[in-house]
């Protein structure tokens, strides 16, 4: 049994049928969650809104996670924060789990990258947000004093450590 989502938002085909506007804000427990699921330091504001309609075989979503978050340096730890506006548009669809023979090459076109399994009549619209975060974050943050604090802790930057920084430092000295 899975665990339950950090943020959960259920939308059904009836709510898809009638059309309808979503704007949702993930409270401070649900963002404690999603911070913790993402290896975030805090997650300040998370908010979904979106367009639902029904779509051939399904539910459509489009709109956007708009968050602030605080990321830690991937270099040294220290907290970086950052806003985002990640749009989206996703279609929950049945049966596009379904089983494919192995030997079945199958092609995926970018349109595919943005399908959903549709859950019965159900579609967690919460679980896509908190996974379009999740593909929006930068993955080597950086604090604006990282290469300060490394230099002065004897770390070499990759300029000064890469293939050729030796053959550099030699450069101009007496005998070459």
């Amino acid at each position: 049994m899975s665990a339950a989502p950090e943020f959960s938002l259920i939308l059904t085909l009836a709510d898809a049928a009638q059309g309808r506007a979503v704007a949702v804000e993930a409270d401070a427990e649900a963002r404690a969650r999603i911070a913790q699921r993402l290896a975030l330091i805090t997650v300040d504001h998370f908010v979904v809104t979106a367009e639902i309609r029904t779509v051939a075989g399904g539910i459509g979503a489009k709109g956007a996670v708009d968050a602030a978050i605080v990321q830690p340096c991937a270099a040294t730890g220290l907290p970086v924060p950052a806003t985002l506006s990640e749009p989206f548009d996703l279609r929950f669809l049945r049966d596009i789990d379904a089983p494919v023979d192995a030997d079945e090459e199958i092609e995926i076109s970018s349109e595919d990258c943005d399908l959903l399994p549709l859950e019965g009549d159900r579609m967690d619209l919460g679980e896509a947000a908190v996974q379009t975060l999740s593909l929006a974050l930068d993955p080597f943050p950086r604090h604006p004093d990282a290469d300060r604090i490394l230099a002065e802790k004897g770390v070499l930057s990759e300029d000064a450590a890469g293939p050729f920084a030796a053959l550099a430092k030699l450069r101009g000295k007496p005998g070459n």
